[in-house]
């Protein structure tokens, strides 16, 4: 079987943790591919994500590596079972591959955390309000590529649709509740979805609002939580794809901004009054 021309961000986030467990025994790639019975090539293929492993190949390597993780080795070697696509693989081909790999890290995420600077979040854009932003951020998009854009976003909130939807908190900042992206009462309407979307079970909103001191740099950015803490994701918002982030400092780095940011947001019940204020102000 040839290698995968461009394999997913989960399928290289379990290359590169096979790597570290391959490191942290202090082996080289080559001995590894001998155990496996292959050349150095296999191997390096394997860790790229170009390369499906089997979670018996998956066990077999945790033990030759000497993991006592057995959380990780289970959780590996349940990313190594996934054969079924998702359904945002119908847009591979059509839109850039970030946009298909922030939908499979919502797919399998726990739980969710984001920061929204200046619009809305994009699982709770309404369709003409996220048509609009998507015009805005890049121009002279043609029909062919604006519509699948908008179409995969709306897919998206198909998470929360779910018997047990992933919680999502959002901190979103009162700019973006006012930026005029598009006309009046499109934003009205946004507006009042998001009011909507913050009743929601398993949603909590946020409002950051003006007058709270920020400290640092804060961007927009997701935190998806993984079924353990290891494998968390960051994910850093691209108008044209989206970066993935994964080292552990890097985790607990953001970690610990979204929990910084949060101590300075209204209250969910002062965000929701907030939101609908601003509403009833367009």
């Amino acid at each position: 079987m040839p290698p995968r021309s461009y394999p997913t961000a989960r399928q290289k986030r379990l290359g590169v943790e096979l790597r570290k467990l391959r490191e942290r025994a202090g082996m080289t790639g080559s001995t590894a591919a001998a155990f496996l019975g292959g050349e150095r090539a296999q191997m390096s293929h394997i860790e790229s994500g170009r390369y499906g492993v089997s979670a018996e190949r998956v066990r077999r390597l945790a033990s030759h590596y000497s993991a006592t993780d057995r959380h990780l080795v289970d959780a590996l070697a349940a990313m190594a079972e996934e054969r079924t696509k998702g359904w945002w693989e119908e847009y591979r081909g059509v839109l850039p591959p970030g946009f298909l790999d922030l939908a499979e890290l919502e797919h399998h995420a726990t739980y969710m955390r984001r920061i929204h600077m200046l619009h809305i979040p994009g699982l709770f854009q309404t369709k003409e309000y996220a048509r609009e932003l998507i015009l805005g951020g890049v121009l002279d998009l043609p029909a062919a590529e604006l519509n699948p854009r908008v179409e995969h976003r709306m897919a998206r909130r198909g998470i929360f649709d779910r018997p047990r939807p992933p919680e999502f908190e959002a901190l979103v900042h009162e700019a973006a509740l006012r930026m005029r992206y598009c006309a009046t009462d499109t934003m009205r309407e946004q507006l009042e979805f998001l009011h909507e979307v913050s009743r929601w079970p398993s949603v909590t909103v946020r409002v950051i609002p003006f007058d709270a001191q920020i400290t640092g740099s804060v961007q927009s950015m997701l935190y998806a939580g993984a079924v353990i803490p290891p494998l968390d994701t960051v994910q850093i918002d691209s108008a044209f794809d989206g970066g993935f982030l994964d080292a552990e400092a890097q985790l607990v780095w953001y970690r610990s901004l979204l929990d910084s940011v949060r101590e300075i947001t209204l209250t969910p019940d002062e965000s929701r009054k907030t939101i609908r204020r601003i509403a009833r102000e367009m």
